[in-house]
Protein backbone atom coordinates (compact mmCIF):
# COMPACT_ATOMS: atom_id res chain seq x y z
CA UNK A 1 0.00 0.00 0.00
CA UNK A 2 1.53 3.37 -1.02
CA UNK A 3 2.18 6.02 1.62
CA UNK A 4 -0.61 8.49 2.28
CA UNK A 5 0.71 11.44 4.37
CA UNK A 6 -2.75 12.95 4.84
CA UNK A 7 -3.98 9.66 6.31
CA UNK A 8 -0.81 9.59 8.39
CA UNK A 9 -1.56 13.03 9.82
CA UNK A 10 -5.08 11.86 10.70
CA UNK A 11 -3.70 8.83 12.54
CA UNK A 12 -1.18 11.00 14.42
CA UNK A 13 -3.94 13.31 15.57
CA UNK A 14 -6.03 10.35 16.70
CA UNK A 15 -3.02 9.23 18.72
CA UNK A 16 -2.65 12.73 20.17
CA UNK A 17 -6.31 12.77 21.17
CA UNK A 18 -5.96 9.36 22.85
CA UNK A 19 -2.86 10.47 24.74
CA UNK A 20 -4.39 13.74 25.89
CA UNK A 21 -7.57 11.95 26.99
CA UNK A 22 -6.16 8.95 28.85
CA UNK A 23 -6.16 10.58 32.29
CA UNK A 24 -9.77 11.77 32.01
CA UNK A 25 -11.35 8.42 33.06
CA UNK A 26 -9.04 8.26 36.09
CA UNK A 27 -10.71 11.41 37.39
CA UNK A 28 -13.89 9.39 37.89
CA UNK A 29 -12.27 6.59 39.92
CA UNK A 30 -13.56 6.70 43.50
CA UNK A 31 -11.93 5.52 46.72
CA UNK A 32 -9.00 3.72 45.14
CA UNK A 33 -5.42 4.63 45.97
CA UNK A 34 -3.29 5.99 43.15
CA UNK A 35 -1.18 2.84 42.89
CA UNK A 36 -4.29 0.67 42.57
CA UNK A 37 -5.94 2.53 39.71
CA UNK A 38 -2.64 3.26 37.96
CA UNK A 39 -1.56 -0.38 37.89
CA UNK A 40 -5.08 -1.56 36.95
CA UNK A 41 -5.16 0.72 33.92
CA UNK A 42 -1.52 -0.08 33.20
CA UNK A 43 -2.13 -3.81 32.91
CA UNK A 44 -4.58 -3.02 30.11
CA UNK A 45 -2.28 -0.55 28.33
CA UNK A 46 1.09 -2.28 28.77
CA UNK A 47 0.11 -5.95 28.54
CA UNK A 48 -3.41 -6.84 27.42
CA UNK A 49 -3.98 -4.28 24.63
CA UNK A 50 -0.55 -4.58 22.90
CA UNK A 51 -0.59 -8.36 22.70
CA UNK A 52 -4.28 -8.59 21.84
CA UNK A 53 -4.07 -6.07 18.97
CA UNK A 54 -0.79 -7.50 17.71
CA UNK A 55 -2.25 -11.02 17.73
CA UNK A 56 -5.29 -9.87 15.75
CA UNK A 57 -3.59 -7.56 13.24
CA UNK A 58 -0.24 -9.24 12.52
CA UNK A 59 0.80 -12.55 11.03
CA UNK A 60 2.53 -15.29 13.05
CA UNK A 61 3.26 -13.12 16.10
CA UNK A 62 4.71 -16.00 18.12
CA UNK A 63 6.97 -17.02 15.22
CA UNK A 64 8.17 -13.44 14.70
CA UNK A 65 8.99 -13.08 18.41
CA UNK A 66 10.85 -16.39 18.34
CA UNK A 67 13.06 -15.25 15.43
CA UNK A 68 14.18 -11.98 17.05
CA UNK A 69 17.93 -11.98 17.90
CA UNK A 70 18.58 -11.54 21.62
CA UNK A 71 20.14 -8.01 21.44
CA UNK A 72 17.27 -6.81 19.25
CA UNK A 73 14.82 -8.32 21.72
CA UNK A 74 16.48 -6.78 24.78
CA UNK A 75 16.99 -3.15 23.73
CA UNK A 76 13.34 -2.26 23.09
CA UNK A 77 12.50 -3.71 26.52
CA UNK A 78 15.33 -1.73 28.17
CA UNK A 79 14.22 1.52 26.55
CA UNK A 80 10.67 0.60 27.54
CA UNK A 81 11.78 0.30 31.16
CA UNK A 82 13.37 3.75 30.98
CA UNK A 83 10.24 5.11 29.30
CA UNK A 84 8.27 3.45 32.12
CA UNK A 85 9.82 5.91 34.57
CA UNK A 86 8.54 8.70 32.34
CA UNK A 87 5.06 7.19 32.11
CA UNK A 88 5.00 6.58 35.85
CA UNK A 89 5.84 10.20 36.66
CA UNK A 90 3.63 11.46 33.81
CA UNK A 91 0.60 10.43 35.83
CA UNK A 92 2.02 12.18 38.89
CA UNK A 93 2.53 15.32 36.79
CA UNK A 94 -1.15 15.34 35.88
CA UNK A 95 -2.00 15.11 39.58
CA UNK A 96 0.21 18.02 40.61
CA UNK A 97 -0.08 20.37 37.61
CA UNK A 98 -3.34 19.42 35.89
CA UNK A 99 -3.88 18.37 32.28
CA UNK A 100 -3.02 21.54 30.37
CA UNK A 101 0.04 22.73 32.32
CA UNK A 102 1.36 19.23 33.00
CA UNK A 103 1.19 18.09 29.38
CA UNK A 104 2.69 21.34 28.07
CA UNK A 105 5.78 21.05 30.30
CA UNK A 106 6.32 17.30 29.90
CA UNK A 107 5.79 17.19 26.14
CA UNK A 108 7.84 20.30 25.52
CA UNK A 109 10.76 18.68 27.33
CA UNK A 110 10.07 15.39 25.56
CA UNK A 111 10.37 17.18 22.21
CA UNK A 112 13.71 18.70 23.23
CA UNK A 113 15.28 15.50 24.51
CA UNK A 114 13.72 13.34 21.82
CA UNK A 115 15.46 15.53 19.26
CA UNK A 116 18.84 16.01 20.95
CA UNK A 117 19.60 12.67 22.60
CA UNK A 118 19.68 10.44 19.46
CA UNK A 119 22.42 12.45 17.66
CA UNK A 120 24.37 12.79 20.93
CA UNK A 121 24.11 9.04 21.48
CA UNK A 122 25.13 8.32 17.87
CA UNK A 123 28.03 10.80 17.98
CA UNK A 124 26.88 12.96 15.04
CA UNK A 125 25.46 15.99 16.89
CA UNK A 126 27.98 18.26 15.12
CA UNK A 127 27.14 17.02 11.64
CA UNK A 128 23.38 16.83 12.10
CA UNK A 129 22.63 19.96 14.10
CA UNK A 130 25.58 22.34 14.25
CA UNK A 131 27.06 22.26 10.74
CA UNK A 132 23.91 22.28 8.59
CA UNK A 133 21.13 24.72 7.80
CA UNK A 134 18.50 22.13 8.69
CA UNK A 135 20.22 21.44 12.00
CA UNK A 136 20.32 25.13 12.85
CA UNK A 137 16.58 25.41 12.20
CA UNK A 138 15.99 22.43 14.49
CA UNK A 139 18.06 24.15 17.18
CA UNK A 140 15.93 27.27 16.71
CA UNK A 141 12.85 25.13 17.24
CA UNK A 142 14.38 23.75 20.44
CA UNK A 143 15.05 27.29 21.65
CA UNK A 144 11.40 28.19 21.01
CA UNK A 145 10.42 25.02 22.89
CA UNK A 146 12.45 26.10 25.90
CA UNK A 147 10.81 29.53 25.69
CA UNK A 148 7.37 27.91 25.62
CA UNK A 149 8.21 25.77 28.64
CA UNK A 150 9.43 28.87 30.49
CA UNK A 151 6.20 30.74 29.75
CA UNK A 152 3.89 27.95 30.90
CA UNK A 153 6.10 27.41 33.96
CA UNK A 154 5.80 31.11 34.83
CA UNK A 155 2.03 30.84 34.39
CA UNK A 156 2.01 27.90 36.78
CA UNK A 157 4.10 29.82 39.30
CA UNK A 158 1.70 32.80 39.08
CA UNK A 159 -1.24 30.47 39.60
CA UNK A 160 0.50 28.82 42.54
CA UNK A 161 0.97 32.20 44.24
CA UNK A 162 -2.69 33.14 43.86
CA UNK A 163 -5.13 32.09 46.59
CA UNK A 164 -6.77 28.86 45.42
CA UNK A 165 -10.56 29.24 45.23
CA UNK A 166 -12.68 26.21 45.99
CA UNK A 167 -13.40 25.65 42.28
CA UNK A 168 -9.67 25.50 41.45
CA UNK A 169 -9.00 23.13 44.32
CA UNK A 170 -11.78 20.93 42.98
CA UNK A 171 -10.38 21.01 39.42
CA UNK A 172 -6.85 20.06 40.54
CA UNK A 173 -7.16 18.67 44.05
CA UNK A 174 -3.40 18.16 44.55
CA UNK A 175 -2.00 21.19 42.70
CA UNK A 176 1.64 21.70 43.71
CA UNK A 177 3.70 23.70 41.22
CA UNK A 178 7.19 23.05 42.60
CA UNK A 179 6.69 19.34 43.10
CA UNK A 180 4.89 19.06 39.76
CA UNK A 181 7.62 20.90 37.84
CA UNK A 182 10.36 18.66 39.26
CA UNK A 183 8.36 15.55 38.36
CA UNK A 184 7.58 16.96 34.91
CA UNK A 185 11.27 17.54 34.09
CA UNK A 186 12.13 13.95 34.99
CA UNK A 187 9.11 12.64 33.09
CA UNK A 188 9.97 14.60 29.97
CA UNK A 189 13.52 13.24 29.88
CA UNK A 190 12.54 9.62 30.42
CA UNK A 191 9.46 9.69 28.18
CA UNK A 192 11.66 10.45 25.18
CA UNK A 193 13.09 6.92 25.53
CA UNK A 194 9.97 5.53 23.89
CA UNK A 195 11.15 6.85 20.52
CA UNK A 196 14.50 5.12 21.04
CA UNK A 197 12.70 1.86 21.79
CA UNK A 198 10.82 2.08 18.50
CA UNK A 199 14.07 2.75 16.64
CA UNK A 200 15.77 -0.20 18.33
CA UNK A 201 12.86 -2.38 17.23
CA UNK A 202 13.12 -1.60 13.50
CA UNK A 203 14.44 -5.13 12.72
CA UNK A 204 11.31 -6.56 14.39
CA UNK A 205 9.15 -4.59 11.94
CA UNK A 206 11.10 -6.14 9.07
CA UNK A 207 10.54 -9.65 10.46
CA UNK A 208 6.83 -8.96 10.85
CA UNK A 209 6.60 -7.67 7.27
CA UNK A 210 8.42 -10.76 6.02
CA UNK A 211 5.81 -12.90 7.80
CA UNK A 212 3.09 -11.21 5.73
CA UNK A 213 1.92 -8.38 8.00
CA UNK A 214 0.59 -5.31 6.20
CA UNK A 215 2.55 -2.03 6.45
CA UNK A 216 0.03 -0.42 8.80
CA UNK A 217 0.60 -3.05 11.47
CA UNK A 218 4.30 -4.00 11.37
CA UNK A 219 5.04 -1.72 14.35
CA UNK A 220 2.65 -3.55 16.69
CA UNK A 221 5.09 -6.33 17.74
CA UNK A 222 7.61 -3.63 18.67
CA UNK A 223 5.00 -2.03 20.90
CA UNK A 224 4.61 -5.35 22.73
CA UNK A 225 8.30 -5.26 23.68
CA UNK A 226 8.60 -1.57 24.56
CA UNK A 227 5.41 -1.53 26.61
CA UNK A 228 6.38 -4.72 28.43
CA UNK A 229 9.44 -2.82 29.62
CA UNK A 230 7.14 -0.05 30.83
CA UNK A 231 5.04 -2.62 32.67
CA UNK A 232 8.09 -3.91 34.57
CA UNK A 233 9.02 -0.46 35.86
CA UNK A 234 5.50 0.52 36.86
CA UNK A 235 4.67 -2.85 38.42
CA UNK A 236 7.73 -2.70 40.69
CA UNK A 237 6.94 0.82 41.88
CA UNK A 238 3.21 0.24 42.33
CA UNK A 239 3.90 -3.08 44.05
CA UNK A 240 6.13 -1.30 46.57
CA UNK A 241 3.43 1.32 47.21
CA UNK A 242 0.76 -1.35 47.58
CA UNK A 243 2.85 -3.17 50.17
CA UNK A 244 3.73 0.02 52.02
CA UNK A 245 0.16 1.35 52.05
CA UNK A 246 -1.51 -2.06 52.45
CA UNK A 247 -3.90 -1.07 49.69
CA UNK A 248 -4.25 -4.39 47.81
CA UNK A 249 -7.60 -5.06 49.48
CA UNK A 250 -9.12 -2.13 47.60
CA UNK A 251 -9.24 -4.36 44.51
CA UNK A 252 -11.74 -6.54 46.44
CA UNK A 253 -13.81 -3.65 47.74
CA UNK A 254 -12.12 -2.94 51.06
CA UNK A 255 -12.70 0.65 52.22
CA UNK A 256 -9.85 2.98 51.28
CA UNK A 257 -7.88 5.14 53.67
CA UNK A 258 -10.20 8.05 52.84
CA UNK A 259 -13.22 5.99 53.92
CA UNK A 260 -16.06 4.31 52.06
CA UNK A 261 -16.18 1.26 49.86
CA UNK A 262 -15.04 1.72 46.25
CA UNK A 263 -17.52 1.16 43.38
CA UNK A 264 -15.62 -1.80 41.95
CA UNK A 265 -17.34 -2.28 38.59
CA UNK A 266 -17.22 1.43 37.75
CA UNK A 267 -13.59 1.72 38.80
CA UNK A 268 -12.51 -1.29 36.73
CA UNK A 269 -14.34 0.03 33.66
CA UNK A 270 -12.85 3.52 34.02
CA UNK A 271 -9.34 2.13 34.49
CA UNK A 272 -9.76 -0.12 31.45
CA UNK A 273 -10.83 2.90 29.37
CA UNK A 274 -7.85 4.92 30.61
CA UNK A 275 -5.46 2.07 29.88
CA UNK A 276 -6.88 1.53 26.40
CA UNK A 277 -6.56 5.24 25.60
CA UNK A 278 -2.96 5.24 26.83
CA UNK A 279 -2.13 2.33 24.51
CA UNK A 280 -3.99 3.69 21.50
CA UNK A 281 -1.80 6.77 21.33
CA UNK A 282 1.06 4.48 20.29
CA UNK A 283 -1.17 2.22 18.22
CA UNK A 284 -2.15 5.20 16.06
CA UNK A 285 1.40 6.59 16.16
CA UNK A 286 2.83 3.48 14.47
CA UNK A 287 -0.01 3.58 11.92
CA UNK A 288 0.63 7.25 11.20
CA UNK A 289 4.38 6.77 10.88
CA UNK A 290 3.83 3.98 8.34
CA UNK A 291 1.89 6.38 6.11
CA UNK A 292 4.19 9.41 6.20
CA UNK A 293 6.63 8.17 3.55
CA UNK A 294 9.34 10.80 2.95
CA UNK A 295 7.58 13.01 5.49
CA UNK A 296 8.35 10.53 8.27
CA UNK A 297 10.59 13.12 9.94
CA UNK A 298 7.44 14.95 11.05
CA UNK A 299 5.88 12.02 12.97
CA UNK A 300 7.30 12.90 16.39
CA UNK A 301 6.52 16.61 16.08
CA UNK A 302 2.98 15.94 14.85
CA UNK A 303 2.42 13.61 17.78
CA UNK A 304 3.74 16.12 20.33
CA UNK A 305 1.79 19.04 18.86
CA UNK A 306 -1.51 17.16 18.79
CA UNK A 307 -1.14 15.99 22.40
CA UNK A 308 -0.37 19.53 23.58
CA UNK A 309 -3.38 20.95 21.75
CA UNK A 310 -5.84 18.33 22.97
CA UNK A 311 -4.38 18.40 26.47
CA UNK A 312 -4.88 22.15 26.63
CA UNK A 313 -8.47 21.79 25.45
CA UNK A 314 -9.15 19.21 28.18
CA UNK A 315 -7.55 21.49 30.76
CA UNK A 316 -9.85 24.36 29.86
CA UNK A 317 -12.84 21.98 29.66
CA UNK A 318 -12.21 20.97 33.27
CA UNK A 319 -11.88 24.64 34.31
CA UNK A 320 -8.31 24.22 35.52
CA UNK A 321 -7.62 27.86 34.66
CA UNK A 322 -11.08 29.36 35.22
CA UNK A 323 -10.15 31.06 38.49
CA UNK A 324 -6.75 32.25 37.26
CA UNK A 325 -6.30 35.90 36.41
CA UNK A 326 -6.73 36.85 32.76
CA UNK A 327 -3.02 37.62 32.48
CA UNK A 328 -2.18 34.09 33.66
CA UNK A 329 -4.63 32.51 31.18
CA UNK A 330 -3.04 34.51 28.37
CA UNK A 331 0.39 33.36 29.53
CA UNK A 332 -0.48 29.66 29.44
CA UNK A 333 -2.20 30.08 26.06
CA UNK A 334 0.86 31.88 24.67
CA UNK A 335 3.20 29.26 26.08
CA UNK A 336 1.26 26.40 24.50
CA UNK A 337 1.18 28.32 21.19
CA UNK A 338 4.97 28.62 21.35
CA UNK A 339 5.29 24.88 21.94
CA UNK A 340 3.09 24.09 18.95
CA UNK A 341 5.01 26.58 16.81
CA UNK A 342 8.27 24.98 17.95
CA UNK A 343 7.17 21.55 16.73
CA UNK A 344 6.41 23.10 13.32
CA UNK A 345 9.89 24.66 13.19
CA UNK A 346 11.55 21.37 14.14
CA UNK A 347 9.51 19.50 11.55
CA UNK A 348 10.50 22.01 8.87
CA UNK A 349 14.16 21.69 9.82
CA UNK A 350 13.93 17.92 9.54
CA UNK A 351 12.26 18.27 6.14
CA UNK A 352 15.30 20.10 4.78
CA UNK A 353 17.49 17.18 5.78
CA UNK A 354 15.11 14.52 4.49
Amino acid sequence: MPANPLLGVFFHWLGGLASASFYVPYRGVKRWSWEIYWLTGGIVSWLIAPWLLATIQTRDLAGVMGRIPLPTLVWPVVFGMLWGFGGLTYGLTMRYLGLSLGMAVVLGLCTVFGTLIPPIFQGDLQAKLLDSASGNIVLLGLAVTVAGIAVVALAGAEKDRDPAPARTAQAIAEFDFRKGLAVAVFSGVMSSCFAFGLTAGEPVKALSAAAGTGPLWTGLPVLCLVMFGGLLTNAVWCGWLIRRNRSAGEWLGRPSASGGRPPLLTNFILCALAGAAWYFQFFFYTMGESQMGRFGFSSWTLHMASIIIFGTLWGFAFHEWRDARRRVRWMVGGGVALLVFATIIIGYGNSLAA
